[in-house]
């Protein structure tokens, strides 16, 4: 059975120039857990999976698997599968030929093909052209990639995206078994509703900082939560609850009754013999924290420490009498724009690395595409001009 790994994202830092994408970002993802990395558009989730999996180079800090940087495991494809987008596939190659490249390059068995193809339904269409596929096959193709080792960590960004319905139940069923295999799960989402019916712990950043870390329940205050009920028989109801000494508001929708959980009034019920009609436990939504969080309206104890220490500014000692006030700091100039270079890993580690990008330089015009997965095999698909790959792959 494969083996979780514990996700350590420690100081977390990379800036872009003057751009800071992600800043001193300090967490940890548990194995046997499905965990939600939530954040607005810009707030630096990918940057963040991408520093993860050796793609991106942090300015400070680390981000380590079982205690190790993604370069440094031996047999990557067999200890983390990741798919960070569904378009780094070879249009003219077929799913089949992409995951035996993937196969041959980890020394993985042949017929591991048909199997992560058949477990996520496009054993049908294993010949056909990716760049003939929707947006939920290409979804599905890189869920079989991120699978082809059977690993203990699996790193997916955005992995409902294109999904019908159907497919989206079918991904949430799948990640629950796997992290109740014992495997770590971390998927990025924007999908809210989906994400709260998924997860059993989140990651939340806004602007590249941490703004909550925990379970879904840690999520709200306690005392935000309220248990409505309601009876056919609400006078019924209203003197129980008066004998009780059970404080309540009756509204339209019943009676909101704080700082008591929904399986002790339903045991008040039940015992006195009132059949009730409604009973839940009702709060902000996930959709609500999630805004007011981003947004600063909302602070949580998981983060508003490091927060707050980041923000602090440290109080200006007042001047002497008897020391001369200090010179003022020479001026110094500004950073340069990162050139970093990501690190090759695994099967490639003999190709030529490749130079994150300067956003203060001028769009150089076409070039190639890579396409890394979790064994470090890159996939360059040119410019322009359509290769058909699709021949069998020689070794």
């Amino acid at each position: 059975m494969p083996q979780g790994q514990v996700l350590e994202f420690s100081g977390l830092t990379k800036r872009f120039g003057a751009v800071s994408a992600v800043d001193g970002l300090t967490a940890r993802v548990e194995p046997g857990l499905v965990t939600g990395f939530l954040g607005p558009n810009g707030a630096g989730k990918t940057t963040s999976l991408r520093m993860l999996l050796g793609l991106v180079r942090p300015t400070s800090g680390s981000a380590t698997i079982g205690g190790r940087r993604y370069a440094e495991i031996e047999r990557p494809l067999q200890t983390v599968g990741a798919a960070l987008e569904a378009s780094s596939f070879h249009p003219g190659r077929s799913a089949a030929n992409h995951l035996k490249a993937y196969a041959r390059a980890a020394r993985l068995p042949l017929s591991r093909i048909d199997e992560v193809l058949g477990l996520v339904g496009l054993a049908d269409v294993a010949g056909r052209r990716v760049g003939g596929y929707s947006l939920g096959m290409r979804q599905r193709l890189g869920l079989a990639t991120a699978l082809l080792g059977d690993p203990g960590v699996l790193v997916l960004d955005e992995p409902s995206n294109g999904l019908d319905p159907e497919g989206i139940r079918w991904m949430r069923s799948l990640l629950r078994h796997l992290a109740e295999e014992g495997r770590t799960v971390l998927i990025s989402s924007h999908l809210l509703a989906e994400v709260q019916q998924t997860v059993d712990a989140l990651l939340i950043i806004s602007r590249g900082r941490l703004v909550f870390q925990g379970g879904t329940e840690d999520l709200a205050d306690p005392d935000e939560y309220s248990t409505v009920v309601d009876s056919p028989d609400r006078e019924a109801l209203s003197r129980l609850l008066d004998e009780r000494g059970i404080e309540y508001q009756l509204l339209r929708n019943g009676f909101t009754i704080r700082h008591h959980e929904p399986v002790e009034i339903g045991a008040v019920a039940a015992g006195a013999g009132v059949a009730l009609s409604h009973l839940q436990s009702k709060g902000a939504s996930l959709e609500d924290i999630f805004l007011e969080l981003v947004s600063g309206v909302r602070t949580h104890a998981s983060a508003a420490g490091p927060i707050a220490a980041m923000d602090a500014t440290p109080p200006t000692p007042e001047p002497s009498s008897t020391a001369p006030a200090a010179p003022p700091p020479a001026a110094t100039a500004a950073p340069a724009p990162s050139t970093d270079l990501v690190p090759v890993v695994a099967a490639a580690r003999d190709a030529a690395p490749l130079a994150e990008p300067d956003p203060t330089e001028p769009d150089p015009g076409p070039r190639p595409s890579y396409a890394v997965a979790s064994t470090g095999v890159i996939d360059i698909v040119p410019a322009t001009g359509a290769r058909n790959d699709d021949a069998e792959v020689s070794r």
